[in-house]
């Protein structure tokens, strides 16, 4: 994976504590921190906990000991449980969020929706808009507000050039705040991503669409810097039946392959293989030059 002349800042492992990191999650980790080696970028540890159904302490606990043992480097963020809660928390910054929410609804950016989660299902992946013209109150109890979207040119930096796309119609009117009152993940990480001065941002193939909403949400919010930022996107790692891993997946978690014996070069060698790759590798900064990078 070898990339000349990069020059980066910061960037971010950004891990959600809503199950136990599976192989996936480590390839994501790995390709930040080569490319973070690469381009002399520092490394956040941000943990996205704003959904509080599913956070456990088991699943922070093991966000930690994945990091440790695999000896993936952080320089900046928690060192442990601990600290994460006093300090790291998302919960630490939600007057920054509420601040970004008061600026969307003065510009005019934002509605109220009520939809039920029945109703919503039944529009399948794309919301149709249904509270867009009810004009309801923005704090109307028990609502969503989303995201007046647009049809505007969405300019993505990639580490491959500028690509220029439209939003997706499964993310038109996307919710930026919860109906429990927490903002949503699309606006959390933008301001996470602005508040800490990230400007190069490693996720999977698979989050596109939410890098095309955060670009178009950043724009609403007038914030130029986050549009400056840089974005790879890569491939992601398949089950052996050509699904998508999952936390749900317990075979492929690290910490069931930990209690089964396996050492850190023997699961850096099953993500290689599961990419086709033969040769046995023995630590993350090996594994990272395996891949060649391939944005979108």
């Amino acid at each position: 994976m070898q990339q000349p002349g990069l020059k980066f800042n910061k960037t971010r492992i950004a891990p959600t504590p809503s199950g136990y990191l599976h192989l996936g999650n480590v390839l994501s980790f790995v390709l930040t921190a080569g490319l973070a080696r690469q381009s002399g970028a520092k490394i956040l540890l941000r943990i996205d906990d704003l959904d509080r159904d599913r956070v456990k302490p088991e699943y922070i606990q093991d966000i930690f000991d994945t990091l440790n043992f695999l000896e993936i480097p952080w320089d900046e963020g928690p060192r442990n449980a601990e600290e994460y809660r006093k300090e790291w928390s998302q919960m630490h910054r939600l007057e920054l969020y509420q601040d970004a929410l008061k600026k969307l609804e003065q510009g005019g950016h934002l509605f109220a929706c009520t939809c039920s989660r029945a109703q919503l299902q039944q529009y399948g992946n794309v919301y149709p808009g249904t509270c867009l013209h009810k004009n309801l109150p923005l704090n109307t109890p028990d609502s969503n507000l989303r995201l007046i979207t647009d049809g505007s040119e969405i300019v993505v930096n990639t580490l491959s050039g500028k690509q220029i796309a439209m939003l997706p119609a499964e993310m038109n009117y996307f919710v930026v705040r919860k109906k429990d009152g927490l903002p949503a993940y699309q606006l959390a990480s933008v301001v996470d991503d602005i508040y800490f001065g990230v400007d190069l941002v490693v996720r999977g193939l698979d989050l596109w669409p939410s890098t095309l909403a955060q670009l178009q949400l950043a724009a609403k919010l007038g914030n130029n810097a986050f549009a400056d930022s840089t974005f790879f996107h890569h491939p992601l790692l398949m089950a052996p039946d050509g699904q998508k891993l999952s936390k749900s997946a317990g075979d492929t978690s690290i910490k069931y392959l930990r209690e089964q014996g396996k050492s850190p070069a023997d699961i850096y060698t099953i993500i290689a293989n599961l990419f086709g790759k033969t040769q046995r590798v023995n630590n993350w900064s090996q594994f990272s030059e395996l891949l060649p990078t391939s944005d979108v």
